[in-house]
C-alpha cells in the first residue's frame, strides 16, 4: 500500500481538488448535536470531527426512494429509467460505515447481483476518515474500527496533518494528478500515527469477545428482555433505517392517471413495520412487535460469510436515534450476561 502525508495547510486545497471528480458529498451539521452526509458546495462546511451521520451513506448507493423503470401499456414496453449520477466523491467514511457498504456489496453484488446498486456503486469515490469513539461505539468488538479496504483513500490524523493510505487505482489516479500537495511520510509520522491509534483503543468501553452472540440470541429466546424493551417500541424503523447494513425494500406499481403506463418503484422498508411481513391472504409472519424485535437482534447479529462478520457493524445509530431509548448495545450485553 501507498502512504502519503497531507499538511493541514493543503487540506482546503485537496478538498477543492476532489470536487473536480464530480459532486461532493461529506459530512456537514445539522443541528447543534446532530451531521449528515450532504452535497457540498463550500469545502469549509465539512466537519471533520463528527462522530456519527444520522443516516449512513448507503443512501448514495441504495436511495430512500428510487424508479426502477417506467411501462408503457400502449406500446406494451418497458422504459428503463435509471438516471445516471455521474461520478460522486464521498468524503469523511467512517471505517464502520465503509465496511458496512461492502456488507451490502456481499447482498447487492457478491450474492444477488443487483444493476440499480451496482452501477452506483461503480460510479462513487470513498475517502474515509478515522475518528475516535463515543458512548455509543462498539465498532470495534464487531471488528469494524479499522478499514483495510473499501475506499480510495484513507485518512489518519497527524499533529499536523494526515497520513493516508491509498487503496485502489482510483486512489493512485487523485493523489498523482495534484502530487504538490503531499509529502513523504517521516518516522515521526509513525510515532505520531502509532500512538493516536493506540489512545483510541483506549476510548474504548468494551472488549468483549461476541463470536457467540447470535447462538445466544436464539437460546435465550424466552429471556424477559424481549417483553421488556419490545414494549418501548414505537416501530417507527428509526433503528433500520440509520443502519449501514439494512437493506430491506419494498416495490409498487404506480400507474398514471390516464390509465395508460406508471412506473414500478423500489423505497426502504423497515422489519420493525407490522406491513412488512405480511402477505396475500392476510397472514403475517411477524405480526406481534414483540417477534419483530425479535427478529432484528437476530437478523444484525447473524453472519455474514463473505465478510466474517456480524451484520452489525457497531456504529451506535440505533441507540442514539432511537426515539423511546432502546439500547441496543446494552441489551445485547443483558443477554451475553454481561450486564
Amino acid at each position: 500500500m501507498r502512504y502519503l502525508k497531507l499538511p493541514h495547510e493543503k487540506r482546503r486545497e485537496f478538498l477543492i481538488e476532489l470536487k473536480g471528480y464530480g459532486i461532493l458529498y461529506a459530512p456537514v451539521s445539522i443541528s447543534e448535536k446532530n451531521f449528515d452526509y450532504k452535497k457540498v458546495d463550500d469545502v469549509d462546511t465539512i466537519r471533520f470531527d463528527y462522530n456519527r451521520t444520522v443516516l449512513p451513506p448507503r443512501k448514495y448507493f441504495f436511495p430512500p426512494n428510487e424508479t426502477l423503470f417506467k411501462f408503457d401499456k400502449k406500446d406494451c414496453r418497458l422504459i428503463d429509467a435509471y438516471e445516471d449520477p455521474g461520478t460522486f466523491v464521498i468524503f469523511g467514511m467512517h471505517p464502520c460505515d465503509i465496511i458496512g457498504l461492502r456488507v451490502l456489496d456481499s447482498r447487492f453484488i457478491d450474492d444477488q447481483p443487483d444493476t440499480y446498486y451496482k452501477r452506483r456503486r461503480e460510479k462513487g469515490i470513498i475517502i474515509g476518515i478515522d475518528c475516535l469513539p463515543d458512548e455509543y461505539c462498539f465498532c470495534n468488538i464487531r471488528d469494524a474500527d479499522f478499514a483495510d479496504r473499501g475506499f480510495d483513500l484513507f485518512l489518519h490524523e497527524l499533529d499536523d496533518g494526515y497520513l493516508i493510505r491509498v487503496g485502489s487505482v482510483m486512489g493512485h489516479k487523485i493523489v498523482d494528478a495534484c502530487d504538490h500537495l503531499f509529502e513523504a511520510i517521516k518516522a515521526e509520522d509513525i510515532s505520531v500515527m502509532t500512538r493516536k491509534e493506540r489512545e483510541k483503543q483506549a476510548m474504548f468501553q468494551h472488549y468483549e469477545n461476541w463470536d457467540n452472540l447470535r447462538y445466544l440470541l436464539e437460546l435465550q429466546d424466552s429471556h424477559p428482555l424481549w417483553e421488556r424493551e419490545s414494549e418501548k417500541c414505537i416501530s417507527c424503523g428509526n433503528c433500520t433505517l440509520t443502519c449501514p447494513t439494512c437493506r430491506c425494500y419494498d416495490v409498487q406499481d404506480v400507474p398514471e392517471l390516464d390509465g395508460n403506463g406508471g412506473k414500478r418503484i423500489r423505497f426502504w422498508d423497515s422489519c420493525q413495520y407490522r406491513e412488512h411481513g405480511l402477505v396475500a391472504g392476510g397472514h403475517n409472519f411477524r405480526d406481534t412487535k414483540l417477534d419483530r424485535f425479535k427478529n432484528r437482534y437476530q437478523c444484525k447479529n447473524a453472519y455474514c460469510e463473505t465478510m466474517t462478520i456480524s451484520y452489525c457493524v457497531g456504529c451506535g445509530r440505533c441507540t442514539q436515534f432511537c426515539p423511546t431509548g432502546i439500547n441496543y448495545r446494552k441489551n445485547l450485553m443483558e443477554i451475553r450476561g454481561d450486564e
